[in-house]
């Protein structure tokens, strides 16, 4: 399998190009690609005026997406969320600041950009340091207190 099957559709009231061009901005090797735009046909099922954009495609990270102007009925919510593997406390930083501004932080890694889409900010080494038998929690502990992740902090449970 070469080609991405699954493309991500995330469904905006009105701010699809905008958020596609944060997206992009925000992640190395990304680019916001073809803009499709509303036409007459259909108005009386959309309610979107003729030229007003209607979808953006996206990459982030060679991974394609579609941003879509379906208007205000539907929301994200936490049920699904992108996760960003760092391998370094610089990367989190990174990452971190640039998605939270002016969204919200949450506890764990968890925030939700200014588009309310959330995402985890996390390191690469998470999982290991999650499945060790013998600091599995103290590093849950640790973590729980939380928001932006200190890789640093969880090391230092990891060892005690």
């Amino acid at each position: 399998m070469t080609a991405q099957n699954i493309t991500p559709c995330l469904w905006f009231d009105t701010q699809a190009e905008e958020a596609a061009k944060f997206y992009a901005s925000v992640f190395k090797d990304s680019k916001v690609g073809k803009t499709s735009r509303y036409g007459k046909e259909g108005f009386e099922v959309h309610g979107k005026q003729a030229g007003t954009v209607m979808t953006v495609e996206f990459e982030i990270a060679g991974h394609k997406f579609l941003a879509l102007n379906g208007g205000p009925q539907f929301k994200f919510n936490e049920a699904v969320s992108f996760q960003v593997h760092c391998e370094t406390q610089e990367e989190i930083d990174y990452f971190w600041s640039k998605l939270a501004e002016g969204g919200q932080e949450a506890p764990c890694g968890w925030l939700k950009d200014k588009f309310g889409l959330s995402w985890q900010v996390i390191p690469t080494a998470l999982p290991q340091l999650l499945t060790d038998e013998n600091s599995a929690q103290r590093v849950m502990k640790s973590m729980l207190q939380m928001r932006k992740i200190d890789l640093a902090a969880l090391k230092r449970a990891q060892a005690a």
